[in-house]
């Protein structure tokens, strides 16, 4: 699991725009689909020389950038669309919080995109903004793993509402793919919840709690993506209040509401699942607490009886000449009869007193 971490603020004037992540090889690469109901045009590779003659403003414009390392290309989207530069430093800075951010005529937000990393219990993160802005949605994506492959086939075959709607409704089809994402981590965590639980029950290896401690660290992950992810819906509702705001049309923000209303059940469910695991904790610590007690008592009972035969060994042994036992001619018999007596007599008692 990646950890988010932050930058020290410079305290000089700040250097040009630099990316800040993980993918600093990765080459970057535009795509864009031009669209409404009856007209469908896409450039899988466009270059920013060519975005002139390809932008139609009266058409719904859909700009994909994979790839944030060539800071040329990020630039020149900046310039072309008029982005500023605090932005840009939003959308390379990938350890940033999940944010929203809106003017009259734009809206930008940016998401953690979350799946489980193959063959191991990590999680993978992608960051990815978008910015709203006359009639064009403006992608970035952080890494080459697509996650709207589904999206562009129903733009292709004009399935669904898609070429019907502007791009307010395509900033929630984006979001909603990647909040999906969110949906298939928790369920590939919650499996090996459910195995880990299971676990907990039949072994004592302690690294059954290394794994619950792991993915209750990846469930605190999740969730601290979420929740500003939350806010940033909850902020999209709000602009619907707010008569400056005019990016997102009056009939699609029930759309944002139903993925905030999604993003509150993520929430519940992640907090259900570290409710498990910090019951799967406990029953381990309980369990081995318990078999500790059960070796103690057998312990305490073998001592217990013991003590009072170890009482008439060591009378015996004070090699007294004047005792009149020893002269006995069955007393060695005698005594290890009644020792033996002595402790079946316990062994009875504290059997039914149930204390084994």
């Amino acid at each position: 699991m990646r950890k988010i971490k932050y930058k020290k603020a410079r305290k000089v004037q700040p250097n040009p725009l630099e990316y800040i992540g993980k993918h600093k090889k990765l080459g970057s690469e535009m795509q864009l689909f031009v669209y409404d109901s009856t007209f469908l045009s896409e450039n899988p590779n466009i270059n920013l020389s060519d975005l002139d003659e390809s932008i139609d403003l009266t058409k719904n414009n859909w700009l994909n950038l994979h790839g944030l390392n060539d800071i040329e290309i990020v630039e020149g989207i900046g310039a072309y669309f008029g982005i500023d530069a605090f932005l840009l430093s939003d959308i390379l800075n990938t350890t940033r919080r999940t944010k929203l951010e809106e003017t009259p005529a734009s809206l930008f937000f940016n998401i953690k995109s979350i799946l489980p990393a193959e063959n191991s219990d990590n999680i993978s993160v992608e960051q990815i903004s978008f910015l709203l802005k006359d009639g064009v949605l403006i992608s970035f994506q952080e890494k080459r793993s697509d996650f709207f492959t589904h999206i562009r086939e129903r733009i292709r075959t004009k399935s669904g509402i898609v070429r019907n709607k502007n791009t307010d409704y395509l900033l929630y089809l984006l979001l909603e793919a990647v909040i999906e994402n969110f949906y298939i981590t928790i369920e590939n965590e919650e499996d090996k919840v459910e195995e880990l639980q299971t676990l907990s029950k039949a072994s004592a290896d302690p690294k059954i709690l290394v794994r619950i401690e792991k993915h209750r660290d990846n469930f605190n992950f999740l969730k601290r993506s979420i929740v500003p992810l939350r806010d940033s819906l909850m902020g999209i509702k709000i602009l619907k209040d707010d008569s400056l705001s005019n990016v997102i049309a009056a009939d699609s923000y029930i759309y944002f509401s139903r993925l905030h209303q999604k993003s509150l059940e993520l929430l519940e469910q992640i907090e259900s699942d570290l409710q498990i695991l910090e019951s799967a904790s406990n029953f381990f610590f309980s369990s081995q607490a318990h078999k500790m007690n059960e070796i103690m008592k057998t312990l305490t009972i073998v001592s217990a009886i013991f003590i009072p035969l170890t009482f008439i060994v060591g009378v015996y042994g004070m090699n007294f000449e004047h005792m009149p036992e020893l002269k006995y001619e069955n007393g060695y018999f005698t005594v290890i009869g009644i020792m033996v007596l002595i402790g079946i007599v316990m062994v009875v008692y504290f059997k039914k007193r149930k204390w084994f």
